[in-house]
């Protein structure tokens, strides 16, 4: 799910993101898969709560209200912030339009 440094997308708390038109989101027992129609890529969401920050985008003003919204801890923010990064680097996540 993650993608080498050069390829890393960053995600910055401050801005807003969605979940990418092109990606349906499945629910399984462990959180959620994710595939992108477009490339064609699969990805498990193995997290409940990580399922719900994805969803959260889209209506967050920012990722760092999404993080709040979900009750993500300051201490596990980077883990997450990581995986959010993992996701936009296979373009299942997007900045969202202004």
């Amino acid at each position: 799910m993650v993608a080498s440094g050069a390829e890393q997308a960053r995600v910055d708390l401050a801005e807003a993101w969605e979940l990418s038109p092109s990606v349906a989101l499945r629910p399984e027992p462990f959180g959620a898969l994710a595939y992108h129609f477009g490339n064609r890529k699969l990805t498990f969401l193995k997290r409940p709560d990580l399922v719900a920050l994805v969803r959260a985008l889209a209506s967050a003003p920012s990722v760092a209200s999404a993080l709040d919204i979900v009750g993500i801890s300051a201490r596990q923010r980077a883990a997450y912030l990581d995986a959010l990064s993992g996701l936009a680097a296979t373009d299942m996540i997007r900045k969202r339009a202004s």
